[in-house]
């Protein structure tokens, strides 16, 4: 049985802030639980913006993306302490 890969939420965040040097977002997978309780995951995604102070509220934008890097949906809000998967990978604290 193939062990479970697991990632600090720190170091999750840390990925959510890297740009490539070209300024380019780098993209990653989400799972996440909202305030009602619902699971959602975004197969492709990439960091945005949100009109309130992120760091305070702790809280992130995410924006879905397709396979051309186009958005596919709408900025979504994930507070950090509802992220259950990173890129594949449990989080842990």
């Amino acid at each position: 049985m193939a062990e479970i890969q697991t990632i600090r939420r720190n170091l999750a965040l840390k990925e959510y802030e890297i740009k490539a040097p070209d300024g380019k977002q780098s993209t990653f997978s989400i799972k996440f639980v909202k305030k009602n309780g619902e699971i959602v995951f975004i197969p492709q995604a990439v960091a945005t913006g949100l009109p309130i102070n992120c760091k305070d509220k702790r809280m992130r934008g995410v924006l879905p993306i397709d396979n051309d890097n186009i958005a596919s949906g709408h900025v979504t809000p994930v507070h950090i302490d509802g992220i259950i998967e990173w890129n594949g990978k449990k989080i842990r604290l």
